[in-house]
């Protein structure tokens, strides 16, 4: 006999509706302003945590019920204030989007469908298809691709090196294993400038690192072509098997870009799996003005990129897309598990499901959030703001070239520059080790740092489509005003 009463709720449910939209009407329209703000570059890029701060979410774990509304005010004034701040026009540290307001609205949508696009039947899932039909036209792959949404390109690299791997040894290889014997071991080639997560990738996959083949770069950043065909022949000769190429369309450190239809040819004649590394600079097909420095891509067997980028989707939406479908499926699909049943005509039909296409079977809704930003903005509109930022690259390149003080350490390939403050060798490093944490605590402006042919650099990615002309005259003052201020000390 049911002893519970008709009026029976939840208990996560709220008491009072009324009070829970009036309170989540006030943080939506708080974290507009935050964004507006953000948009005029007022307040610090990043700041240092104080201790106080730092110490004021520490506590045992929660028992009792806490209001929203004071959960909400420890947000609002121990975590908004301390973030990275890439939502700042200042912010030229790392590789990081600068997210939108679409995107924030369209992130709340998905929270609140709480959809699991593992697999099943249901419309989110058809979204996530759409994107990738969008991006099979954008790549010019045939209507057959796939593609799948993933944390960001570590994982999309990660799952490029499986497909890669089954299809050279064959769908066997997910059961019995990697069985490697010395000197016919599975082998893949890419740039010394290639991310550290190509490297990891052949770790995870039970490759072993050692086996990815470090190949030098040119001048220019890209990758030595002829001497990764060396490379391949000396293999062959040794017994390796070759089954994996690596392009790198934009490197994290300057943002060269390999040749990829010199790549594709070499995957072509060695008939290895061609995979391109786009975490970034993939999407410079948007701007017409950029395409051509990817020329080739499109006749890549898959291509990693990351949305939360270029295209400024909030954290996290990255993506694979794979010219193969079945290349996908072999390496990821499973027919052997009832809980995963298909089931015509019901909520389990609509297979292939995104589970058999990577490893994981519980998947957030990534895809609205992109979908959204695709329809809302469009493509000519993104692409124009990926051009500016590389316009913003080559007028702060003209303001570092003009002044005697600074010096240009890589060319400006695309929106990553990489200068110094010029002092006596023996002092550089430090000077401008100093000069970049004096910006980041300024609160100026947020860049970080690297190595080109072994001299300490300061590296502006310049990814926030909110940065104007005038953050970077401000940042060029900045370092030379300290920069003055630092070399005499060292020289004195």
């Amino acid at each position: 006999m049911n002893t519970e009463s008709n009026d029976w709720k939840s208990p996560l449910e709220p008491e009072d509706w009324g009070a829970l939209r009036k309170q989540g009407h006030a943080m939506l329209d708080e974290m507009f302003c935050y964004l507006q703000r953000a948009s005029t570059g007022r307040g610090p890029v990043w700041q240092p945590i104080p201790p106080n701060v730092r110490h004021s979410i520490i506590e045992s774990l929660p028992q009792a019920p806490c209001a929203l509304e004071q959960t909400y005010g420890l947000f609002r004034d121990s975590i908004l204030p301390f973030s990275v701040g890439n939502t700042h026009p200042g912010f030229m540290g790392w590789v990081h989007g600068a997210g939108t307001p679409v995107g924030m609205l369209a992130e709340m949508l998905a929270a609140g469908l709480n959809a699991n696009l593992g697999g099943r039947d249901h419309m989110p899932i058809e979204v996530e298809r759409q994107v990738v039909r969008w991006m099979s036209q954008l790549f010019e792959f045939p209507d057959s691709a796939s593609g799948l949404f993933v944390t960001g390109s570590s994982m999309a690299n990660f799952i490029g090196v499986l497909v890669a791997r089954t299809w050279a040894c064959g769908k066997s290889i997910r059961k019995q294993g990697v069985q490697q014997k010395p000197g016919q071991e599975l082998v893949a080639y890419a740039s010394t400038a290639a991310h550290g997560c190509i490297s990891r990738a052949m770790d995870m996959a039970g490759l072993g690192s050692a086996n990815l083949r470090l190949i030098a770069q040119q001048p220019d950043g890209a990758v030595d072509i002829q001497a990764m065909r060396r490379a391949i022949q000396e293999d062959l000769a040794s017994g390796c098997s070759p089954f994996l190429i690596v392009g790198t369309a934009g490197t994290v450190d300057v943002g060269a870009i390999d040749g990829m239809s010199e790549l594709a040819d070499l995957a072509a004649e060695y008939n290895v799996h061609f995979h391109v590394d786009g975490a970034f600079g993939a999407l410079c097909v948007l701007a017409p003005d950029l395409a051509n420095k990817v020329a080739g891509i499109q006749r890549a067997d898959s291509i990693a990129m990351d949305f939360h980028k270029w295209l400024h989707v909030p954290y996290d939406a990255g993506f694979i897309l794979v010219r193969s479908r079945e290349r996908q499926l072999a390496a990821f699909a499973e027919t052997n598990q009832s809980y995963l049943a298909r089931e015509r005509g019901g909520m389990s039909d609509g297979s292939p499901w995104p589970c058999d296409l990577g490893p994981d079977l519980s998947r957030g809704f990534r895809a609205l959030k992109t979908w959204m930003t695709l329809k809302v903005y469009g493509t000519e509109r993104l692409g124009k703001s990926i051009s500016e930022s590389c316009e913003r690259a080559r007028y702060l390149a003209k303001l570092i070239e003009r002044s005697d003080e600074l010096e240009l350490l890589a060319p400006v390939n695309l929106n990553i520059v990489c200068f110094r403050y010029r002092t006596v060798e023996t002092l550089s490093e430090n000077v401008n080790s100093c000069l970049l944490l004096a910006l980041q605590r300024s609160g100026i402006a947020a860049p970080s740092s690297t190595r080109i042919s072994g001299k300490y650099a300061i590296r502006a990615a310049l990814f926030n489509h909110r940065t104007s002309r005038a953050q970077l005259e401000s940042l060029v003052d900045f370092v030379v005003m300290q920069g003055r201020e630092l070399n005499n000390v060292g020289t004195s």
